[in-house]
């Protein structure tokens, strides 16, 4: 029985816009198993993307109505469902696997056997499940000033982006401490992906102040750090401060051949070759490595450049800088969540 609920929460969760990959081994459901109990299980699995009152969703299950509403609640507090208050009642809808449900679970059952399964599950086909569609799940934001203020796009400017914001929370990065059960390859912090929202609410562990919120920007900047949110116009909740050795969205392009796993920004590197002195700062501080040595003198492969505008920032002579890309390869994000998922959807064959 606990077999047929957590392959049923499985197949929810692909038909979901983001997908959730079924592999030959089923080491999804080994995950899923660490993360929910049978009993969430069974009650997420007859959920779907359309947001539903708690009452109907009991009624529709012949449930208690109070019991349901209390399980449905905790399922919401915990991150396996979505909820929203219309109407004077509370809809749900069940969450991604990624972003989602793991984000908000995994750290509290991150450990050696855990981590090794996600890692499975991303090699097996998981990570180009989820990335290999598009629009991407995440998009690239520059790095403060390295875009001419004539030039910045109002949806690219990560500094204004949280200006907007009232509430702060900064998070531990997920990525970093599945790789620490690994073998992690850098030594970047792991309390420096921030979380954000417009609304007045009480105090919660781990908010900080908007001021420690933009300063966490600038120590992620000065680090080396790639700024990444959500791949929407309206709605963004977060900032992730991402390395091309831990970030999965980042390895989609290192490790898993997957060119379009982020969204890149709407600018690229371009290097003065008569300035440059050659230093190779900027190939340490690219995280997708597409800066190479070319005869002495850096080079950018255009096709392989996210515009994080890492290079601009601690080049010594000034030589990278970002370029505003032509009109027609700019692509604008979609409006918010729901015409993102329609549009993955449709990418999906869906």
């Amino acid at each position: 029985m606990p077999e047929n609920v957590y392959e049923q929460l499985a197949s929810a969760l692909d038909r979901l816009p983001n997908g959730f990959s079924r592999t030959a081994s089923g080491v999804e459901i080994a995950m899923l198993k660490r993360l929910v109990s049978e009993e969430e299980a069974g009650l997420a699995s007859k959920l779907g993307r359309r947001f539903e009152p708690g009452d109907e969703i009991a009624e529709r299950l012949g449930l208690s109505k109070n019991e349901t509403s209390l399980r449905l609640k905790a399922m919401a507090e915990r991150g396996i469902l979505r909820s929203l208050e219309r109407e004077g009642r509370l809809w749900y809808r069940l969450e991604p696997f990624v972003v989602g449900i793991y984000e908000a679970l995994a750290l509290d059952v991150m450990d050696h056997d855990f981590s090794h399964l996600f890692e499975e599950w991303l090699a097996e086909g998981g990570a180009r499940g989820f990335m290999g569609p598009l629009p991407a799940i995440h998009r690239v934001l520059p790095a403060h000033g390295t875009v001419k203020t004539e030039w910045i796009l109002p949806y690219d400017d990560v500094k204004a982006v949280l200006q907007a914001q009232t509430t702060f929370r900064v998070h531990r990065c997920v990525c970093r401490v599945q790789q620490d059960y690994i073998r992690r390859k850098c030594s970047f912090p792991l309390d420096i992906c921030v979380s954000f929202t417009a609304r007045e609410r009480p105090p919660r562990p781990g908010d900080i102040s908007k001021e420690e919120a933009l300063a966490l920007l600038d120590k992620a900047e000065e680090l080396g750090l790639v700024h990444t949110v959500s791949n929407v116009l309206k709605g963004l909740g977060y900032v992730c401060n991402c390395c091309g050795c831990c970030c999965g969205i980042l390895r989609g392009v290192n490790e898993f051949g997957v060119e379009g796993s982020v969204a890149r920004a709407s600018y690229y590197s371009e290097i003065d070759e008569a300035t440059c002195s050659g230093c190779g700062l900027c190939r340490e501080r690219c995280q997708v490595k597409a800066i190479s040595p070319d005869s002495g003198v850096a080079s950018v492969d255009r096709g392989r450049c996210i515009g994080c505008g890492l290079c601009a920032t601690k080049c010594p002579t000034g030589a990278a800088k970002l370029v505003r890309k032509p009109e027609a390869e700019i692509v604008i994000p979609p409006e918010d969540f729901a015409a993102w998922e329609e549009e993955h959807l449709r990418n999906r064959g869906l």
